[in-house]
């Protein structure tokens, strides 16, 4: 067998593993949120409690109880969180007023520089969490990003938007999250 030969078996090798594996992964993976949700479920959003990106201190989803919170999951080599980001921050301005708070979940990243700096390039000016062992994608069900998700005044998830997040999903996930 030739070099060449031998190299493509394992690359073709590591390939079906990769894909055993995420097979795996979906078939196992534990319930989460993101199932019930899908079947217009209205279920408690699970806790977190992570170090802030660009202030010092950890900020926790339970603080924000009594405020409608659009959570939004990302990452800083994500191009479809790259395509949202205006949107959001835009989103976090006119509605925080309107007692509705947007966190970004950068996670995943096991430095916070390239999140910091994607954070300032798009001028975002609402909490930013950081998490680098990716704690929260078990209980939240995030297999990649941008995810968003939309958590009432009880803390209770109602509305959950996989892929970029549009202004009027943004709007209408906020007015539900307020409404319930």
């Amino acid at each position: 067998m030739s070099r060449r030969t031998v190299i493509q078996a394992a690359a073709g090798g590591c390939v079906v593993a990769l894909a055993a594996l995420l097979v795996w992964h979906l078939t196992h993976q534990p319930r989460s949120v993101v199932q019930a949700v899908a079947k217009h479920r209205i279920v408690p959003a699970p806790e977190f409690a992570l170090q802030r990106l660009t202030a010092a201190g950890k900020l926790s989803l339970a603080s924000l109880r009594g405020k409608a919170v659009v959570v939004n999951f990302w990452a800083s080599d994500c191009a479809p969180c790259k395509q949202e980001m205006p949107r959001l921050v835009a989103f976090a301005r006119t509605w925080s007023s309107r007692q509705v708070v947007v966190v970004g979940v950068d996670i995943g990243e096991g430095r916070k520089g390239p999140a910091r700096a994607f954070s300032r390039r798009y001028g975002a000016t609402y909490p930013m969490v950081f998490d680098p062992s990716a704690s929260t994608a078990g209980p939240w069900g995030i297999i990649g990003t941008p995810q968003t998700f939309f958590v009432d005044r009880r803390g209770r998830i109602v509305d959950h938007v996989l892929g970029p997040v549009s202004t009027q999903k943004l709007e209408a996930g906020a007015r539900r999250a307020l409404a319930t």
